[in-house]
C-alpha cells in the first residue's frame, strides 16, 4: 500500500511535541497538509480549517484531529463525509453521543475511526496486562497528578463545559486501567472540587467497583507541583503490580522490570497505518464512559477561584 496522505487539524502543543515527530518516524504515513487558525508549518499545503483543507482539492486519505474535544464532532463528521480516515487525539469527543454517531458513520462509509488512548502504549501496559491475566486480584488504586500550569498554560477550553478539567490527564489514567485489568469496572462514588470560576473540575476522588466487586480508588490532581505522579498500583495475592511514569515503568513485586522512552504517540500513528491497511477501527470509549459516569454521580465541591 502506498504511504497514507494525512491532514492535521490542530497545530498546536500536543501536535508539535508528539504528532509531527511521530509521524516522521512512522513508515507508511506522511504529512501532507495542516489546517490550523494561528499556525503554519513549512513544507506542506497549509490552511485556516478543515473546511478549507477538504475543498482544496489536495489529495488526502486521512485526517488526524489535534484539537480540542468542543467542537471536533463537526470536523470529524466533515472528514469522513468527505471520505477520509481519521484519527482523534483523545479524549475522542465532548459527548457520548458524538463518538457513537461517529462510528456509525465511519462503519456506514466503510473508512476507519481510531479513537487514541496515548497512554496505553506505554511500555509497561501490555506487559501489566498479561500478568495481571494470570494473578488474584485484590485491589487497584491510581494516583495521577500533575500542574495544570506547565501542561496546560493559558489553554481556557479544558475548563469549559466539554473541556473535562483534570480529567483530560486523567483519562490517560482510565485509558490504563480499562486495558490491563481482566474485569470490567464501574463507578461507586465521585468527588469533583471545582473551583469558583470554572465549569470543570481540578481534582477528583473516584471509587469504583469490579464485576466480582473488588476496589478500585482513583486520585486526579491538576494542582501538584514539584515532580508529577502518574502512578497506577494493583494489589494481587501473589504480590504488587505497579506502573509508574505514566506507564511506561513497570515494578512487580518490587523489582523494576521495564523502564523505556517514550514511545507512545509513534505507536499510535503505527496502529493506525495498519487499521486503515486492514479496512479496520479501533473505537473502545470506555475511558470516557467512566469521565461520563463520573460527571452524572459526581458530588460538586467547590474551592477558590484558579488563575492560570
Amino acid at each position: 500500500m502506498s504511504k497514507i496522505r494525512l491532514g492535521i487539524v490542530g497545530l498546536g502543543k500536543i501536535a508539535r511535541d508528539q504528532h509531527l515527530g511521530a509521524i516522521e518516524a512512522t513508515d507508511g504515513i506522511e504529512l501532507t497538509a495542516v489546517a490550523s487558525r494561528n499556525a503554519k508549518l513549512e513544507g506542506v499545503h497549509c490552511f485556516h480549517d478543515i473546511d478549507e483543507m477538504l475543498a482544496s482539492g489536495v489529495e488526502l486519505d486521512a485526517i488526524s484531529l489535534c484539537t480540542p474535544p468542543q467542537g471536533r464532532f463537526a470536523q470529524a463528521k466533515a472528514a469522513i463525509e468527505a471520505g477520509k480516515h481519521v484519527m482523534l487525539e483523545k479524549p475522542p469527543g465532548a459527548t457520548l453521543s458524538e463518538v457513537f454517531a461517529l462510528e456509525k458513520l465511519a462503519k456506514a462509509k466503510g473508512l476507519s475511526l481510531f479513537a487514541t488512548w496515548h497512554s496505553r502504549g506505554a511500555a509497561g501496559v501490555e506487559p501489566a496486562r498479561a500478568l495481571l491475566a494470570k494473578r488474584k486480584i485484590k485491589s487497584a488504586s491510581v494516583a495521577w497528578k500533575e500542574d495544570v500550569r506547565h501542561w496546560h498554560p493559558g489553554q481556557a477550553w479544558i475548563w469549559e463545559p466539554g473541556g473535562l478539567g483534570v480529567f483530560d490527564p486523567g483519562i490517560n489514567a482510565l485509558s490504563i486501567v480499562t486495558r490491563i485489568m481482566p474485569e470490567t469496572f464501574h463507578l461507586t462514588h465521585s468527588d469533583l472540587t471545582i473551583p469558583s470560576n470554572r465549569a470543570a473540575p481540578i481534582a477528583a476522588n473516584l471509587t469504583f467497583e469490579t464485576a466480582s466487586g473488588l476496589p478500585i480508588a482513583a486520585e486526579f490532581d491538576w494542582r501538584q507541583t514539584g515532580p508529577q505522579t502518574w502512578d497506577i498500583r494493583v494489589e494481587t495475592e501473589e504480590g504488587s503490580v505497579v506502573l509508574t511514569h505514566g506507564g511506561s515503568r513497570l515494578i512487580v513485586d518490587g523489582e523494576a522490570q521495564i523502564v523505556e522512552e517514550d514511545r507512545e504517540y509513534r505507536n499510535l500513528y503505527r496502529d493506525f497505518v495498519a487499521l486503515v491497511s486492514k479496512g479496520e477501527s479501533d473505537t473502545d470509549f470506555s475511558p470516557l464512559v467512566h469521565v461520563a459516569d463520573a460527571f452524572m454521580l459526581g458530588r460538586r465541591i467547590e474551592t477558590e477561584a484558579f488563575e492560570d
